[in-house]
């Protein structure tokens, strides 16, 4: 076992601490359990006795004694095995919810580097593994390594001269050990691995199943699933082809040992009592189940080693930088942001570049141009879901890198582009987070604002209906409607609307238009459409191309410019005009 591998044990062990009295009495039972099978062994020598016509008391202390041992072997049973799988998984939750706890305060790019299902399978598929390794597998470890301990001890004790024969097949066993432990080790990363692939096409063929259908695309995902199934099982069987050389040739040479054995004893049936020899060999007899069950679980605990390693990746994982200390005040809403530049770390190229923006509290700016050009990866700066830029973004002349967190974000409500609802009622979609807890006539006041309060009234259950994961229950103009009725709720100085009207028909988005121009009175708020016609009556206008600010006016000022915007205009009217040439 590696340096790497024996820390992830260590480490995971030390997750056991806070249960130590449980592992402690835990202990206790499966070393009662396992000298019991000495002394049911023993027992069979005074049993022989009682048959060759020993002393009376014999004939009552043999029966006696069998039954104190079930007793005991039963007490030490139920306490190795309950307290041990109360020990497991309390270790499970807690890494359970030390991952979830992480996993909600990383970055943004953590979440853009990796595979939705890789994360879902380490938060539940790698957990599984360690809970085999920290319940069963463990349980299995202690109870079956005492009961080899005690077996030892007990042969020693009884001939030490046979016993050494068992002592020379040790380093084989050890070696052959070793040796399958690695091989295990390699193959079920790569398994687990493959593991996050299935969770992943599964993820994107339940969230996608419309595109899957709409393009005819089931064979596709069907071969995608198959190919990533099949490798998961080929793996699988290498780990179980390993595993499965590995414990016959344990067990052959144990018995090895144990031949050898049977013919001293045999050899010596003339010299020795026959109740010790019998004695031996039945305790001897009792090592290849107990080694044969320990080396069926190493491959377990192997997996399992692995399996807290990528777990420990995770929690060791940097969260979010918050080095911020201003946590209260009212926010006025001005931004500044200046000669800022920004790249996404894991790609290097430079999506922002030197950007020089002023917005005066209260003030409405859109900002447009075409997709790629960085107006969404700007507005996503300012609540500082990246950090890793150039220059300076102050929000009321404050640095928002000197904001805690929760204070910056608290201050501004962003209605994202890819509306997110979770799977529960209406009411607790709108008064989300930090929200919970509203009063309900709040809740259905800006429902109706939004626009969504006649739609919520008409559900079974109206604001207490229950939407499905991701509102799949409603419309997505339903859907973009309960997200503004969200940051309406949230009254924040600051106002992000990332195409926030995209997925409305031309009644709703006008409604929601009266709406949100309402609601954006005395505020700050960033507009970003790619529909010109929801931005024209706005104060200022920022034209971005390619991660540069181009031009910046009103509507009229930037028409008379005849640059960018203009044409953007142009070829918006024209389409427009093509489309009723089609009606």
């Amino acid at each position: 076992m590696g340096n790497q591998n024996i820390n992830n044990y260590l480490r995971l062990l030390a997750y056991v601490k806070p249960m130590k009295w449980y592992f402690a009495i835990s202990l206790i039972g499966l070393t009662l359990f396992a000298a019991t099978q000495v002394g049911y062994a023993h027992l069979i020598k005074y049993f022989i006795e009682a048959l060759q016509g020993g002393s009376d008391e014999l004939v009552y202390f043999v029966p006696i004694a069998a039954v104190v041992l079930a007793v005991v072997r039963a007490g030490g049973s139920f306490l190795g095995s309950y307290y041990m799988s109360k020990v497991g998984l309390s270790v499970v939750h807690t890494l359970r919810c030390e991952m979830f706890d992480k996993l909600v305060c990383y970055p943004a790019s953590f979440f853009e580097q990796r595979k939705t299902g890789k994360i879902i399978n380490r938060l539940t598929g790698n957990v599984a593994m360690v809970s085999v390794a920290v319940t069963g597998a463990l349980k299995v470890v202690v109870r079956e390594g005492m009961t080899v301990i005690f077996i030892l001890i007990y042969l020693f004790w009884n001939n030490w001269k046979l016993t050494l024969v068992f002592f020379l097949v040790a380093p084989v066993i050890v070696f052959i050990t070793s040796k399958a432990g690695a091989r295990i080790r390699i193959l079920a990363k790569k398994s687990q691995e493959v593991a996050g692939e299935m969770n992943q096409v599964l993820g994107e063929v339940i969230g996608g199943y419309s595109v899957v259908k709409s393009y005819g695309a089931e064979e596709q995902e069907r071969g995608r699933f198959v190919r990533a199934s099949k490798f998961a099982q080929n793996q699988n069987l290498k780990i179980q082809r390993t595993d499965g050389m590995a414990s016959p040739l344990i067990q052959l040479f144990v018995v090895g040992g144990m031949a050898v054995v049977m013919y001293l004893v045999l050899s010596m049936k003339n010299t020795a009592d026959i109740g010790e020899l019998l004695a031996y060999i039945i305790a001897a007899g009792l090592l290849p189940k107990a080694i044969r069950q320990l080396s069926g679980v190493y491959s377990s605990v192997q997996k399992s080693i692995v399996a807290a390693g990528r777990i420990f990746e995770y929690i060791d994982t940097a969260v979010e930088r918050d080095e911020g200390t201003i946590a209260s005040g009212d926010i006025q809403g001005d931004i500044e942001i200046s000669n800022m530049s920004f790249s996404y770390a894991y790609e290097g190229k430079k999506i922002l570049d030197n950007i020089n923006i002023k917005i005066r509290a209260g003030e409405k700016i859109g900002l447009v141009g075409r997709s790629g050009g960085g107006k969404s990866t700007l507005a996503s700066l300012i609540p500082r879901f990246y950090q890793n830029y150039t220059g300076f973004i102050k929000i009321d002349n404050c640095d928002v890198r000197d904001y805690r967190l929760d204070f910056l974000r608290r201050n501004i409500s962003l209605i994202n582009q890819n509306v997110f609802l979770f799977n529960d009622t209406v009411a607790n979609n709108i008064a989300y987070g930090a929200l919970a807890g509203a009063n309900r006539k709040e809740v259905e006041r800006v429902a109706d604002l939004a626009f969504a309060g006649d739609f919520i009234r008409e559900l079974p259950e109206g604001f207490d209906t229950i939407i499905g994961q991701n509102g799949l229950k409603l419309s997505g103009g339903q859907r973009q409607r309960l997200s503004i009725a969200r940051a309406l709720l949230k009254d924040a100085p600051i106002l992000i609307l990332d195409e926030a009207t995209s997925a409305l028909d031309v009644e709703s988005e006008s409604h929601v238009q009266s709406a949100l121009e309402a609601v954006m009175a005395g505020r700050t708020t960033i507009v970003i459409a790619h529909r010109l016609s929801t931005v024209k009556r706005l104060d200022r206008l920022l034209v971005m191309e390619q991660g540069k600010l181009v031009e910046d006016g009103s509507h009229d000022e930037l028409l008379a410019l005849g640059g960018r915007y203009a044409s953007f205009i142009a070829f918006e009217s024209a389409g427009e005009e093509f489309k009723k040439g089609l009606l």
